[in-house]
């Protein structure tokens, strides 16, 4: 029950991240299609509002909307949230490089190391992509800045490839990558 209740709440918000002002009935009947009854959408929605996340205008008893409160604060705060972590680990990531350069650290060390930081981009390029299919997160400035952030991020990590001794480094990141994935496809 508790799970139904967060699928629907997570499609409530989702539809208006799309649509901004949103007709009740229009509401409705989008989360209806994914989830849940009237009588559960409707105390989602209500309980949406009275924790102020989404605001309800009332024109007439048969035209009620809704709307997130402060999307675009909302969306900014959470490509700020997403941006920090970002440099957080080019930082890392630039630490992790002046520490191989001085001191010698192990070949698979900085082979696992170099793939968590492939990793991290990685997810970093998937939240983006996903999130380019909404609007309200495209529009806004940080999202271009977090794009170009991981094309910086990716010259750092096939600079610091490039800059190994071992002239099979690079293979044994890839042969390492590619067996990382097989292994992952075989968990159910």
């Amino acid at each position: 029950m508790e799970h139904d209740s967060e699928i629907i709440r997570t499609e409530i918000i989702r539809v208006l991240n799309e649509n901004g002002k949103t007709r009740g009935s229009e509401l409705l009947s989008r989360v209806l299609k994914k989830a849940g009854n009237e009588k559960m959408i409707y105390r989602e929605i209500s309980s949406l509002v009275e924790s102020g996340q989404v605001e309800k205008r009332i024109h007439s008893k048969s035209h009620i909307e809704y709307e997130l409160i402060n999307l675009s604060e909302s969306v900014n705060n959470q490509l700020k949230s997403l941006h920090n972590e970002l440099e957080s680990h080019l930082n890392q990531l630039a630490i992790f490089q002046k520490e191989s350069e001085q001191a010698r650290i192990s070949h698979h060390q900085r082979i696992r190391t170099v793939i968590h930081f492939i990793h991290v981009v990685q997810s970093v390029e998937g939240i983006m992509k996903l999130l380019s299919y909404y609007p309200t997160f495209k529009k806004d400035k940080m999202f271009s800045q977090i794009n170009r952030k991981t094309g910086d991020y990716w010259e750092k990590i096939m600079d610091f490839i490039s800059h190994q001794a071992e002239e099979e480094f690079f293979n044994d990141v890839l042969s390492t990558i590619r067996i990382t994935q097989i292994n992952s496809e075989n968990v159910n």
